[in-house]
């Protein structure tokens, strides 16, 4: 755990800092970049706990750069919501409240209601083919274990819907609580056979896609917000009672 109370010095989880499993690579993007956003895929991943402190030079170690891009990056994670800065105890990660997370999926089923409804308007059979395709992908990666592609998998299929709606002010909103919103999404999909359920309501959303029905298609996807926010509200109280 990163912090001096946590398993071992710099260890979240017990892993040594020696192996630098946030090691940020000598490539093109600034490095600030690649700080944030190792460090928001250990948040969402959760190798980095609710609650738990990030001290700057176990990042600093963990990550192989100098405090200016950690200091940089954490800045960043908590314009996003993902970290918080405590008084006298420095960063940690953001602990997401029941209230928080309910208030999150009312916005969000309403603005992806939305999204379905203007993609079900506007686009080609072919992108919608496109869209099918994800969610197959989804089912694949659920039936063969393979979890750690289960939020990409998710976060490309609203890249291709966002897309097709093509309302960039839609898109914008939704970008300035995409971290929260994603981190949710993380959540639900630890629920066990939540991925399953999940297929189904995404093939429901794309029924009503293929009969040209954006009320149909709108009702589906409000209807698939209140079940991931079920789900993700039980591993929330889950792990307030842990």
């Amino acid at each position: 755990m990163i912090g001096t109370d946590g398993p071992g010095r710099g260890e979240p989880g017990g892993r040594a800092v020696g192996n630098r499993p946030l090691h940020v690579a000598a490539v093109a993007a600034p490095v600030r970049q690649q700080v944030s956003m190792k460090l928001r895929e250990a948040i969402l991943n959760r190798t980095f706990r609710p609650g738990q402190r990030l001290l700057e030079r176990e990042l600093c170690e963990m990550t192989g750069v100098s405090r200016t891009p950690v200091r940089e990056a954490l800045r960043q994670l908590e314009a996003e919501g993902l970290v918080m800065m405590v008084p006298n105890h420095g960063p940690v990660v953001r602990v997401v409240s029941a209230r928080e997370a309910a208030d999150l999926y009312e916005v969000r089923g309403v603005l992806e209601a939305l999204a379905c409804r203007l993609f079900t308007e506007r686009v080609s059979e072919r992108e919608l083919d496109e869209l099918e395709a994800i969610v197959e992908e989804i089912r694949a990666a659920g039936e063969q274990g393979r979890g750690g592609d289960l939020l990409a998998l998710k976060e490309r299929f609203y890249e291709v819907l966002l897309r097709g709606a093509a309302n960039h002010i839609l898109t914008n909103t939704l970008d300035s609580i995409r971290a929260r919103v994603t981190f949710l999404r993380s959540t639900s999909l630890q629920r066990e056979g939540r991925w399953e359920h999940t297929v189904r309501e995404l093939h429901e959303i794309i029924a009503a896609m293929h009969a040209r029905d954006p009320d149909a298609a709108a009702r589906a996807c409000l209807e698939h917000v209140r079940c991931a926010a079920t789900a993700a509200l039980q591993v929330l109280d889950d792990d307030v009672l842990a």
